[in-house]
């Protein structure tokens, strides 16, 4: 029967992409030929609706296919034409899924930062740039060291694309460890949490710095997986008892948004000292929610 339902499923998601990519990119070059920024904002919303309707199907079908139970505590207050910054720790590839299934509809869509190769993936890499997801290098420290230009390039990207997001209700997602949780890379590490891997600062003070005060605040997500962390194919097989998550909302203190990160040291120690700070408190949360078998 599981080859059979995995079959099924594929096939219902590849027939959603297919519905909905097409269109998404029909809306998006019609856009990119629009002769004024004007009509081009007031194409976001056809394409927004796209992708919500997408991530509508695949919510559908994890709810039909799966007995994946998914707990939600905290009282973040959410707007649908927010702006936000969304700060969640990593695990698997289930974490997006689960992102979109707590938030389709409830905020604005999220948009991720991306590797520039994801962009060559088939039908969703095209999806992705339709909707402004930005696309960024990640230079390694020794490709920057070879050549220092490389440097500043992702900072610019991140600039550009949050100009763009300054004009339109957004949810910027970051995953701050910038890579899955394993226990081996938390050893390699020497992480002082013991569920978390230590935030990367940089592209989060990168976004405040472009944003200001055009958020609104940080939607602070924290993700346990009680039975493991999962891989995609065990949520397709229904292996994923329960999905456990924490979210509040936190001001974005004024201090933080005035820096210069890459350039002043003192500022760049404050901004890493107050990322830790939330990261201790994520730490404690991740406890709590795999320790508390009524969550």
């Amino acid at each position: 029967m599981l080859p059979l339902r995995l079959a099924l499923l594929f096939l219902l998601i590849a027939a959603s992409t297919v519905l909905h990519v097409l269109p998404l990119l029909l809306v998006a070059l019609v856009k990119a030929a629009l002769p004024s920024r004007r009509l081009r904002v007031a194409s976001n919303p056809m394409l927004t609706g796209l992708a919500e309707s997408w991530i509508g199907v695949n919510n559908w079908l994890w709810e039909r296919f799966t007995g994946t139970r998914v707990t939600i505590s905290g009282d973040a207050p959410l707007k649908a034409d927010g702006h936000y910054l969304v700060l969640a720790n990593h695990q698997s590839w289930v974490d997006i899924l689960v992102l979109q299934k707590v938030f389709n509809r409830r905020i604005p869509l999220m948009r991720f930062f991306l590797k520039r190769q994801l962009i060559w993936v088939p039908l969703l890499g095209l999806a992705w740039w339709a909707l402004d997801f930005p696309f960024m290098g990640r230079y390694t420290p020794k490709q920057i060291a070879r050549r220092p230009e490389l440097a500043g390039r992702d900072i610019a990207a991140t600039r550009r694309a949050c100009q763009k997001f300054r004009a339109i209700p957004v949810a910027i997602m970051n995953f701050v460890e910038g890579t899955r949780f394993t226990t081996a890379k938390h050893g390699k590490q020497g992480s002082p949490y013991q569920h978390l891997l230590k935030p990367k600062s940089g592209g989060v003070a990168f976004v405040l710095d472009a944003m200001g005060d055009g958020l609104h605040g940080i939607l602070d997500v924290t993700i346990a997986y009680p039975g493991g962390s999962p891989s995609l194919l065990d949520l397709l097989a229904n292996r994923i008892p329960e999905v456990r998550i924490h979210m509040r909302q936190r001001p974005i203190p004024e201090e933080m948004l005035r820096g210069d990160y890459q350039g002043d040291r003192t500022f760049r120690a404050q901004f890493q000292q107050w990322m830790n700070g939330l990261w201790r408190e994520k730490d404690a949360d991740m406890v709590r929610l795999l320790q508390d078998e009524s969550a």
